[in-house]
């Protein structure tokens, strides 16, 4: 006799009401376990399909970057404008890339569901990555301005190097003794910044001293001379040899001159050559380069009385040392 179905869910609701809790809950997981591999399983195509969007449009930027160096390379002269566009537009290639591949892999995204969560998380984002769009905006603003170029020279605070890269996030220098500084370019936008390459010739200058006794114009007449031998001296622009003051044991001159590249390494060899010569010329010529002196006054009072307080204390250990001789000598001769 057929059953109803009233009396199929009573007995079906007797057979759960007999299953064990434990039992439940185990099937429960191993059927979410069963649904979630089974679900991945199906997106993998999904999944493939969206790393070859991204390399696809990673090779579309690569592609882009050369063709914007082939076209506008050699016929920008401000070379920084044309690494904008290259790295401001493989970006956002790169970029829709990634967008277009989680449409892909991603049920039920839009990018209009990204731009609404972001526009919820503004300002949290905002306080988040603050430091890194303040960098990111500094990079550009100096990609197109150009204060520096890379192979420039530069000086930024305590760092001091040759440009190496500009990024938009940051700028790379390698120091003189061939360490590298990672310099953020909001520092190098928002503070003072030396380019010594800037120009091609650059100043330089070194202290020399001479005797008081010396004659000071035909001394000045010898450096000029001294350094219009030297190779590394610039010819387009004057040397000069100022008396900058009265120094404790010399008469202080300013010798100044241009080299005609203004690289650290020119620099470093154009002083050192200078020097050389100038030496070298103020020996022949007899003009001395006094070594510190300190003269004493013994016309002070004050000096007086410690130089007569010194003589009375050896004429005193003088005098002991002579009665102490003299008893000796009498205790020997007895």
């Amino acid at each position: 006799m057929p059953t109803s179905e009233a009396e199929t869910a009573a007995n079906v609701s007797t057979v759960v009401d007999t299953v064990p809790p434990e039992a439940l809950t185990y099937h429960s997981i191993i059927n979410s376990a069963n649904e979630i591999v089974v679900g991945f399983l199906e997106r993998i195509p999904y999944f493939v399909a969206a790393i070859v969007v991204i390399l696809i449009f990673w090779f579309l930027s690569i592609i882009f970057k050369k063709v914007v160096q082939k076209f506008l390379g050699n016929r920008i002269h401000h070379q920084n404008l044309v690494k904008v566009f290259q790295r401001v537009g493989g970006a956002l290639i790169i970029f829709v890339g990634v967008m277009i591949a989680m449409v892909i892999a991603v049920p039920g995204f839009t990018p209009a569901k990204l731009i609404g969560a972001l526009g919820i998380g503004s300002v949290a984002i905002g306080f988040a990555f603050k430091d890194i769009f303040q960098n990111l905006l500094s990079g550009i603003l100096l990609l197109i301005s150009e204060p520096f170029r890379i192979g420039d020279q530069i000086v930024s605070g305590e760092y001091e190097g040759t440009v190496e890269d500009i990024k938009i996030r940051a700028t790379t220098i390698r120091t003189y003794d061939g360490r590298q500084v990672v310099i953020p370019n909001s520092d190098l936008y928002t503070s003072a910044l030396t380019v010594n390459t800037a120009y091609k010739q650059r100043r330089l200058q070194v202290a020399v001293g001479i005797g008081y006794e010396d004659d000071i114009e035909a001394a000045k007449a010898e450096i000029i001379q001294a350094l219009n031998k030297a190779d590394s001296v610039s010819k387009k622009a004057e040397p000069s040899v100022i008396a900058t003051g009265f120094g404790d044991s010399t008469i202080d001159l300013m010798v100044r001159w241009f080299i005609d590249d203004g690289t650290q390494a020119n620099k470093v060899a154009s002083i050192h050559e200078v020097i050389v010569e100038i030496k070298t010329a103020l020996d022949t010529a007899g003009v001395n380069i006094p070594f510190p002196i300190r003269t004493i006054d013994l016309s002070d009072p004050s000096v007086t009385a410690i130089v007569k307080k010194i003589n009375d204390e050896r004429a005193i250990h003088h005098e002991q040392n002579t009665k102490r001789d003299k008893g000796v000598n009498e205790t020997a001769s007895e």
